[in-house]
């Protein structure tokens, strides 16, 4: 009888990439580093032997308050939450934290491999409602294995892009680093494209049937504005988001993104390296 090997490593169950040995030593290492120019500095450099040692495998590891099997190599977002969750969107993480509760309504857009997502599930309990979208269909398959691995029930993939119109639109690849896709063209000339189907965030809500949003994620590679600026023109008010985290790509916008979040009530409350924090009063 014919054995049928596994095809990709998603085959395998949960722990079958389990790090051990000297690997499971950096990992424990860099996740204990502290958050200070010496401890990053020890972090990071393990952090590249740690690549080093996996050789492009994948590593099953909990991270985050959730289980997650990570491709470090080739993608900046999972190389950051296997090796040092404990740097990953900390001020962001932080204040959103402080936000969940029951029945917490969360849209995770640019979703990647789930890591906001899983994050807010942990906490927000088996009322929650999250939707995690992501296009990109390689990152969308690591997406689904790893909600699939934890036992919330609250999260659900959606495999699309948001845009301003709906249909279908080109997806611009980085090859350097999977996690970066945008329906604008990106930095990197070195990337490939995609075509994947396209809608709008108003349409994506009403079509879950939300009746509000809590809190929404931004990370699509500068086109925020594309999605933002028509939801927020067409919604009505009683939908729009309490809490907005919005990757700060100000030079890639085609219109001024914080000066609207501005009329429409919003106040920027935080701003970090990569992003953009903003909150509006009911």
């Amino acid at each position: 009888m014919a054995i049928t090997e596994p095809t990709s490593p998603e085959d395998l169950p949960f722990g079958a990439f389990a790090p051990k040995g000297y690997l499971a030593r950096i990992i424990a290492w860099t996740r204990a580093a502290p958050d200070s120019f010496i401890g990053r500095k020890f972090a990071y450099a393990l952090r590249r032997l740690g690549l080093r040692s996996l050789d492009g495998r994948p590593a099953d590891v909990e991270s985050l308050g959730a289980r997650m099997r990570l491709y470090p190599d080739g993608n900046v977002c999972e190389k950051r939450v296997l090796f040092t969750p404990q740097f990953f969107d900390l001020i962001e993480r932080d204040l959103l934290a402080e936000r969940v509760r029951e029945g917490f309504r969360f849209i995770d857009i640019g979703a990647n491999i789930g890591a906001y997502s899983l994050f807010v599930a942990a906490k927000a309990g088996p009322g929650a409602r999250i939707l995690a979208v992501e296009p990109q269909p390689e990152v969308f398959a690591r997406l689904a294995f790893n909600i699939a691995q934890n036992p919330f029930g609250t999260v659900k993939a959606i495999a699309c892009a948001l845009a301003d119109k709906p249909g279908e639109l080109t997806l611009f690849l980085d090859a350097a680093n999977r996690g970066e896709s945008s329906v604008r063209i990106l930095r990197s000339s070195s990337g490939s494209t995609v075509r994947v189907p396209a809608t709008t965030l108003l349409s994506l809500v009403e079509s879950e049937g939300y009746e509000r949003l809590d809190a929404i994620k931004l990370d699509v590679e500068g086109a925020e504005d594309l999605i933002l600026e028509p939801f927020l023109r067409d919604a009505p008010a009683a939908l729009w988001p309490g809490f907005v985290i919005i990757e700060d790509s100000r030079e890639r916008w085609q219109i001024d993104l914080i000066a609207l979040l501005g009329q429409k009530g919003y106040s920027l409350i935080a701003q970090t390296r990569l992003n953009l924090v903003f909150e509006r009063k009911a």
